[in-house]
């Protein structure tokens, strides 16, 4: 069941994503201005190119602390680099991060591994220009490539990543949890939005036996060796059980995992409502377990 202050604040009777409606869909999403980034001039922002990849770069107005790199959230077919800032920014304004998103390109025009290979390319260009080794952050589908980022980094030797930040995270193209069949309608993400984005970024591929961990971070047979994670999703978010998973068998390997299964959060619950109290708990939770990464 769905919190009742965020049911009572979204649509849950949307239509699912589906190739059919995939320009209506990047259309329509949330655009965050310019005011809403600047925060009352606390935020400075900027565009720069990262190695061909477009980033949005986002200071505090005094002095700079360390860095997180935010992978958006959008099924791995939608989004933009400034997807879900609204509320990230305060990141910013509450820690002093330097906030690094990225303009990753997306399926189906872009299948895997284009969109890691970007993000990939993000972080490589951090560390060749003097930001330090940040946080890797991501919701949803970002969340996955959050993952996936990480797992490269470990098998490749570098870039270090100081720690993942894992947000209601997309990470299993099988689609065969329990929580996945749950929420055919009336959620925010349901199994047919699902099963368009893993099939826009993986094809035919999708569920079959030989999809990459860079791709679906639960095809990973081995999670040790990674930095500190933080894991949190929903209740009633069909991510639910992948998410639980991931921490459960980071935990099995003797890694760093801090897991919350926030009760009654529907998918992406957090910045869709950010004031009701749920998502405020969720959201301080977060920021103390970020603090605590990025300054220990």
């Amino acid at each position: 069941m769905i919190d009742p202050e965020i049911a009572a604040a979204v649509d849950l009777t949307l239509p699912p994503v589906l190739p059919s409606n995939l320009a209506v869909v990047r259309a329509g999403g949330r655009v965050v201005t310019d005011a809403e980034l600047a925060r009352g001039g606390a935020v400075t922002f900027a565009e720069s190119d990262a190695d061909g990849v477009p980033v949005l770069v986002l200071r505090p107005a005094g002095a700079s602390g360390p860095p997180v790199l935010h992978l958006h959230g959008g099924g791995m077919v939608a989004g933009t680099r400034r997807t879900d800032l609204h509320v990230l920014a305060e990141w910013v304004t509450e820690l002093g991060v330097v906030l690094v998103s990225p303009e990753y390109r997306l399926a189906p025009e872009h299948p895997h591994p284009a969109p890691v290979r970007d993000c990939f390319t993000v972080l490589e260009w951090m560390a060749r220009n003097g930001f330090g080794s940040p946080v890797v952050a991501g919701t949803s589908a970002g969340g996955g490539l959050a993952a996936a980022v990480t797992l490269m980094a470990r098998d490749l030797g570098g870039p270090a990543v100081r720690g993942q930040l894992l947000m209601c995270p997309m990470l299993d193209d099988r689609c065969d949890t329990p929580s996945s069949h749950e929420f055919p309608d009336g959620n925010t993400w349901v199994r047919a939005s699902n099963i368009t984005g893993w099939t826009a970024l993986l094809g035919d591929a999708r569920g079959g036996p030989d999809v990459s961990p860079y791709a679906a971070p639960a095809r990973a047979t081995d999670l040790s060796g990674l930095p500190p994670a933080y894991v949190d999703v929903g209740s009633a978010d069909l991510f639910r059980d992948e998410a639980v998973d991931y921490a459960v068998r980071t935990w099995r390997v003797g890694g760093d995992a801090e897991l919350h299964v926030w009760p009654g959060g529907c998918h992406g619950f957090d910045q869709l409502v950010p004031e009701a109290a749920l998502s405020k708990r969720a959201r301080a939770a977060r920021m103390a377990w970020l603090g605590r990464v990025l300054y220990r």
